[in-house]
């Protein structure tokens, strides 16, 4: 039995000088002590078959394997541990005197930028926000607007028809419609959003972004859309920026705006931004048309209205100076970084 007891320890001996962390000495360990399947665990289950004259002898030979084996395994143990925790501080260590690793900051997209700039302008006049359907059906986009199908304003917009009844929005008018619906009056509201529309060059996109404006209150006049637009460019452009407005036609109002602003680039002298006219072309506008209140039974002698509507990538483009509305797609942040105004 002797035998047996130095068998074992030269076992643990010779397997201790293999391991190499602290999970495999910890194995090696229960192969030996566990007291169910452990080589030393089964020693004691033999005392039964020991001749009882044996036993006493047995029993002390086996308590001091087990005592030994316990020791060189904790010892072994500790040194593992102590030898992993230092290749760890070796693997985590920091040298300070390094330069730090520069970490580059993201900013807000040009589109997202002017959005937020014209919501925060509008906001501080009393508007609140109507978000847009991107999906219309017809009447809403065309119809309530003033604009029957066999109305000649349809062919100023390529339409993408989704079916005969529903089509992408060709533009953000139709929220006042749906805000005249079923809002209380009076009505101050901005819906910005995506419109769509078959038309591409360097100033236009298939996709792009609006900003439609709707107040409806009683005694609305031209002066209130003039006072308001001239407060909107000098939040944008500038204290020294003013509007003009220009006849034009829209279905859905009467009378019909487009807005120019004073070029902030010349300060109206004259240059290359404005063309040489001191003016920049900026948005539509107008007075609610009479026919479009009725649409939405509101009392038209009672109540009147003014509508806008911005193009936001003509306001980035302006405000950035991006000549080419394709920059503001590609995601070319060599452009994009250029652009932050947060």
């Amino acid at each position: 039995m002797s035998d047996r007891l130095a068998g074992i320890r030269q076992e643990i001996l010779d397997g201790i000088s293999q391991l190499s962390s602290s999970r495999a000495v910890y194995e090696f360990k229960k192969k030996f002590m566990d007291s169910k399947t452990g080589k030393i665990g089964q020693l004691m289950k033999e005392m039964k078959t020991i001749a009882p004259e044996e036993r006493a002898s047995f029993g002390k030979g086996v308590n001091e394997l087990k005592e030994w084996a316990n020791r060189r395994f904790d010892e072994l143990d500790e040194k593992m541990r102590a030898r992993e925790l230092q290749r760890r501080y070796e693997s985590e260590k920091i040298d300070v005197t390094m330069p730090a690793e520069m970490a580059e900051t993201g900013n807000l997209h040009p589109i997202t930028q002017t959005r937020n700039q014209l919501i925060d302008v509008f906001a501080g006049m009393g508007f609140e926000i109507f978000e847009p359907k991107e999906i219309e059906n017809d009447y809403y986009n065309f119809t309530a607007l003033n604009t029957p199908k066999d109305h000649p304003a349809r062919d100023m917009q390529d339409t993408f028809y989704l079916s005969p009844d529903f089509l992408l929005a060709t533009q953000t008018s139709a929220a006042q419609i749906h805000a005249m619906e079923t809002r209380e009056l009076p009505i101050k509201m901005l819906a910005p959003g995506k419109v769509f529309r078959s038309d591409d060059d360097a100033t236009h996109s298939p996709m792009f972004h609006q900003m439609e404006g709707l107040v409806v209150d009683k005694k609305i006049t031209l002066c209130d859309l003039k006072g308001m637009l001239d407060m909107f460019v000098k939040k944008m452009y500038g204290e020294g920026t003013t509007t003009r407005l220009r006849p034009s036609y829209f279905p859905f109002t009467e009378p019909s705006v487009e807005v120019d602003v004073s070029c902030f680039e010349c300060g109206g002298k004259g240059c290359k931004l404005c063309k040489g006219t001191g003016w920049i072309e900026i948005l539509g506008a107008g007075i609610v048309n009479k026919k479009v209140l009725e649409n939405c039974g509101i009392d038209s002698e009672e109540y009147s209205g003014l509508a806008f509507g911005i193009g936001i990538e003509r306001v980035a483009m302006l405000k950035y100076g991006i000549d080419n509305i394709k920059l503001l797609f590609e995601s070319d942040l060599r452009v994009l970084r250029q652009i932050d105004d947060n």
